[in-house]
């Protein structure tokens, strides 16, 4: 275990040095990680929950038209229903879910799912201006201010594979 100049504990590969906020960060992590890959679970399959089996992508049913399209009066809804039901936009999307989600849950390139976790959250946010709730802040941001927290603790680290040799001589797969 290292101390900083400002007596702050910084956590090294030793599991026995983890500290009580680091397990809290692995369980933001891998929850967080979960609801990225449940919703491409359940729009690839149609499980019932948000997506129906006859809209579910395996029976031909898009991704991203359900929400995207219904953005078309909000402030950015012209540019966000334009792309609603595009194969590229599904693609990216489900890739992008499905990505982000394994990478929080296993915690292996835990920084990289942050920003693109954190900018697939911000483009969602941006699709559903106005809110009706709030002038500027929704959930969408909060997990995305979340995705950083996890990036900068360094939460694969803990109840991860983020402890591996290899994650840790790799930055990238930090």
């Amino acid at each position: 275990m290292a101390t900083t100049a400002n007596r702050s504990v910084v956590v090294t590969g030793n599991p026995a040095a983890r500290r009580p906020v680091d397990y809290v960060w692995a369980v933001a992590r891998i929850s967080i990680g979960w609801i990225f890959l449940w919703a491409f679970l359940d729009k690839t399959f149609g499980w019932g929950f948000a997506t129906p089996a006859n809209r579910a992508w395996i029976s031909g049913g898009s991704p991203t038209s359900g929400f995207l399209k219904g953005t078309g009066e909000n402030a950015l809804g012209g540019f966000f229903s334009s792309l609603a039901g595009q194969a590229w936009v599904d693609w990216l999307f489900m890739v992008g879910l499905l990505g982000i989600g394994l990478a929080l849950i296993l915690g292996v390139g835990t920084r990289i799912a942050a920003v693109t976790g954190s900018l697939m959250l911000v483009l969602m946010w941006a699709a559903e201006l106005p809110l009706d709730n709030n002038p500027f802040m929704d959930d969408h941001i909060i997990y995305s201010i979340v995705l950083v927290g996890l990036a900068l603790a360094n939460a694969g680290a803990t109840l991860g594979l983020g402890n591996l040799a290899v994650v840790r001589s790799n930055p990238y797969l930090k």
